[in-house]
């Protein structure tokens, strides 16, 4: 397939496991030029993606690429 969808599928993982799936969705998407689209409540697992899209009440409040996400967060912490 050209894209895999996957609700939380790391949700009822451990840590070690987890990271597996995740280098997985890696592999894929640069090996075979897949799309991986997945929904997490877990922000350490979202920051293994190239963008984040947040979700309230079903409507986008927000879309940007991880590593823009993770730059305004820091400098929150600074």
């Amino acid at each position: 397939p050209r894209v895999i969808l996957a609700d939380e599928p790391t949700g009822a993982l451990d840590t070690q496991t987890s990271a597996e799936i995740m280098a997985l969705f890696q592999r894929l998407n640069e090996e075979r030029g897949m799309t991986v689209i997945f929904v997490t409540h877990e922000r350490d697992i979202a920051q293994h993606t190239q963008r984040i899209v947040l979700l309230r009440d079903g409507l986008i409040v927000s879309d940007e690429p991880v590593h823009d996400r993770l730059i305004a967060a820091a400098a929150r912490v600074a």
